[in-house]
C-alpha cells in the first residue's frame, strides 16, 4: 500500500500540487489521467524516488518494491534472454522460463532470444525494458506509456497480463481503452488535485464533468442568493421591528464565502479544413509488390480502392509493412510491382512520426505554420497555434527547444492549414493525452473526406473503422467491416473471443447515466418549481404591502396635521393590521427560502454521488 499525503510541488510561478492526497490500496490497479503538462510524469517520478514533493509526504510499507517502466534504453547482457532475466528476483535467477513466457507475450520470437539487444529497434528496447520490470514481481507496478512502440496483438496481451496481476498497478497511458480494459480505478490529476474513483475512465470523466456544472450552478445561484440577501439587509436595516431578522440575513452573508469561478482548461481543438470532392474513387491501389529484400516480399499482390467519406484503418504487428504500405499509398515510397491511381481532384495530407525531422529548427512554431502554405496569414497561425496548445508567447519557441510531443502536435497544426480531402495518419496519437484524443476521433468523426489510419489504439478502431486492412497471419487483406465484426469473424492469433470487450458496453453506461442525471434533474424541477413561485408570490405581495404602509404613513402624518382623531384611530388600526401581514408574510418567506434551500441541497447530494 502507497499513501500519498497532502503534497504540494511547483516549477517556479507553475504549481501542479496543492495539498493533493491519493491511497493505493493492495490490489488495486490505477490508471493515472490528467492533460499533459498537469503533473503525471512529475508524481511518478516523486513515487519512485526521482523527485520529491514541497511540501507533504510519500508512504509505504517497509520492503515494500517498486518497478518502473523508463523508456531509457541501457543494456549488459549478451543476448534478449539474459537481459529480460537480469530483472528476475535473486531466488529465482535460473527461472529463464519466466522471462521467456513474458518475452514470448511481447513479440519476441525464439530466435529473437538468442540476438543482442542493440541489433534490435528502439520500439523492440522498449519492450524488453518492459519484460525486465514485469519479471521482477514488483509490489507495485509503475508504467508510463507502456504502449508506445507496441503492436496491437502485444498491447493486447500486455492488457490480459496485468488484469491477473495479484498486486498493485500505477498506470499512465494515452489509450484509453486499454486503460479501461485494464484498471479499477482512476486516479486523475486536475485541478492541482488527486481525485480517485472507483471505475473506468468514462465514469471519472461523467463524475468531473458533472460535479463542475454542480459547482457552477451552485456558485451563480450563490451569488444571486448573497445579492438578494444583500438587497434585503439594505431595505430593511432601519426596522427596528425587523432586526432579529436583518441580523440573521447578516449572519447568512458571512457565512456564505463566494465560490471562485473556475478557470478554464482548454483541450486541443481539432478540426480539419475539408476540400469538397466530387468523384467516385479517391485512390486506386492494383496489385502491389513490395520487398526491402527479394528473398522476403513485405507485400504481396495488395488492392484497395478508397472512396470518399471513408475510414480505412491499417491493423496488425510491428514491422509487418503497415508503415511501408502508407508511403506506397501516397507515394513517398515507389512500389516493385503494381500501379496507384490517385484522382486528379485529390489533395493529401500525410502525418508520420519521422516527419518531425522536416521542421526547420531555426524558425518558431508560428513561422513554420506560416511557411507551409503560401496565402498563410499571421492571424491564422496565432489560430491554429492556440488550438495546438501553443498560446500566446509559446507559439513563438522556437523548434528546436520543442519536446518530440510538442514537434508531433506543430505537425497535426499543419494539417489543419492546407483544405484537404484525404488525410493519411501514422500513429497520430501516440503524444496525446486522452483528452486530446477524444477531441482528435471527434474531429476525424466530422472530417468531410477519406482517411486511412494506421493505430495501434483500440479506441480509435471501434470509434472510427468502417474499413480495414490487416496484417495478419503472414499476409494482408482488406476486411470490409468496423473493428468489431473483424474481432467477431476473425480475430487475432491465438486469442478467444470471449476475452474481447467491445466499447459498445461504455457507451451504453454513459447513456444510463445520462437518463439519471435527466431523472434527477426533472425530479428536482417539478419540487423546485412551486415552491419558487411561491416565493416569487410572497415577495410581490411584501412590496405591495410595503407601498401600503408607506401611503398609510403619509395618511396618517397629515391626520395629525389635521388634528383629525377619528382618521388617527381608523388610519391606526389598518396600518397595525397591514405591518402585522408584512411579518407574517416575511415569516413566510423565510420558511420557504429555507425549504428551497434544503431540496437544492438533497439534489446537488444525489448529483454529486450518482457515480460513488
Amino acid at each position: 500500500m502507497l499513501n500519498i499525503e497532502l503534497i504540494s510541488k511547483g516549477f517556479g510561478d507553475q504549481i501542479l500540487f496543492d495539498e493533493a492526497s491519493l491511497q493505493i490500496n493492495p490490489q488495486e490497479r490505477i490508471g493515472l489521467v490528467g492533460r499533459n503538462g498537469h503533473g503525471k510524469t512529475t508524481l511518478l517520478n516523486m513515487i519512485c524516488g526521482k523527485d520529491h514533493p514541497d511540501e507533504g509526504r510519500i508512504t509505504y510499507p517497509s520492503g515494500y518494491r517498486m518497478g518502473f517502466l523508463t523508456q531509457k534504453i541501457s543494456f549488459n547482457q549478451s543476448n534478449i534472454l539474459k537481459e529480460a532475466m537480469d530483472g528476475l528476483l535473486e531466488h529465482e535467477k535460473d527461472h529463464y522460463w519466466k522471462a521467456e513466457k513474458i518475452l514470448a507475450g511481447l513479440g519476441f520470437s525464439k530466435m529473437d532470444l538468442k540476438r543482442s539487444p542493440r541489433q534490435f529497434s528502439g520500439g523492440f528496447q522498449v519492450r524488453l525494458n518492459l519484460a525486465k520490470v514485469l519479471v521482477s514481481d514488483p509490489d507495485l507496478l509503475v508504467l508510463d506509456e507502456p504502449t508506445n512502440y507496441l503492436d496491437i496483438t502485444s498491447i493486447r496481451w500486455i492488457s490480459q497480463f496485468l488484469v491477473t496481476w495479484p498486486r498493485e498497478v500505477l498506470l499512465v497511458t494515452h489509450d484509453r481503452g486499454f486503460m479501461d480494459n485494464v484498471v479499477t480505478h482512476i486516479a486523475g490529476v486536475h485541478r492541482r488535485k488527486i481525485r480517485k474513483i472507483k471505475g473506468d475512465t468514462s465514469k471519472y470523466y461523467y463524475q468531473v464533468a458533472q460535479d463542475e456544472e454542480v459547482y457552477e450552478k451552485t456558485r451563480l445561484n450563490e451569488q444571486k442568493r448573497n445579492k438578494e440577501i444583500e438587497l434585503f439587509i439594505t431595505r430593511f436595516r432601519a426596522k427596528a421591528r425587523l432586526a432579529n431578522l436583518v441580523q440573521s440575513r447578516m449572519k447568512t452573508l458571512e457565512k456564505n464565502k463566494a465560490k471562485e469561478k473556475l478557470a478554464e482548461i482548454k483541450n486541443l481543438e481539432f478540426s480539419f479544413n475539408s476540400l469538397p470532392f466530387s468523384g467516385k474513387q479517391m485512390l486506386r491501389a492494383e496489385h502491389l509488390n513490395f520487398s526491402w529484400e527479394k528473398s522476403t516480399p513485405l507485400i504481396k499482390d495488395f488492392s484497395l480502392t478508397v472512396y470518399p467519406y471513408d475510414r480505412v484503418a491499417v491493423i496488425g504487428k510491428n514491422g509487418q509493412g503497415k508503415t511501408t504500405l502508407l508511403k506506397l499509398l501516397t507515394q513517398n515510397l515507389a512500389c516493385d510491382t503494381g500501379q496507384i491511381f490517385l484522382n486528379p481532384g485529390v489533395e493529401t495530407g500525410y502525418f508520420e512520426q519521422t516527419n518531425v525531422q522536416t521542421l526547420n529548427d531555426h524558425l518558431t512554431i508560428e513561422e513554420e505554420l506560416i511557411n507551409s502554405h503560401p496565402d498563410f496569414d499571421r492571424q491564422t497561425a496565432r489560430n491554429i497555434c492556440g488550438s495546438m496548445m501553443f498560446e500566446k508567447d509559446a507559439a513563438l519557441k522556437k523548434i528546436s527547444v520543442l519536446s518530440g510531443g510538442e514537434k508531433a502536435r506543430v505537425m497535426l497544426g499543419k494539417l489543419l492549414v492546407k483544405p484537404l480531402n484525404l488525410l493519411v495518419l501514422d500513429e497520430p496519437s501516440n503524444h496525446l493525452d486522452i483528452e486530446s484524443c477524444d477531441s482528435f476521433i471527434g474531429a476525424l468523426d466530422n472530417y468531410k473526406g477519406a482517411v486511412i489510419l494506421v493505430t495501434h489504439n483500440e479506441m480509435f478502431l471501434h470509434s472510427l473503422a468502417n474499413r480495414l486492412v490487416v496484417f495478419n497471419r503472414d499476409n494482408i487483406h482488406v476486411f470490409e467491416g468496423t473493428y468489431q465484426e473483424f474481432l467477431e469473424k476473425e480475430g487475432w492469433e491465438q486469442e478467444e473471443k470471449s476475452t474481447i470487450k467491445s466499447v459498445k458496453s461504455q457507451s451504453f453506461t454513459k447513456k444510463e447515466k445520462r437518463q439519471k442525471k435527466s431523472e434527477i434533474v426533472a425530479r428536482r424541477s417539478k419540487e423546485v418549481r412551486p415552491l419558487q413561485k411561491n416565493i416569487d408570490l410572497t415577495e410581490e405581495l411584501i412590496e405591495e404591502k410595503e407601498k401600503l404602509i408607506h401611503d398609510l404613513n403619509a395618511q396618517l402624518l397629515q391626520a395629525s396635521q389635521n388634528k383629525d382623531g377619528n382618521e388617527i384611530q381608523d388610519l391606526s388600526k389598518e396600518l397595525a393590521k397591514h405591518t402585522a401581514g408584512v411579518d407574517e408574510l416575511f415569516d413566510t418567506l423565510e420558511n420557504d427560502m429555507d425549504k428551497l434551500d434544503k431540496i437544492k441541497n438533497k439534489f446537488h447530494n444525489q448529483l454529486h454521488g450518482l457515480e460513488g
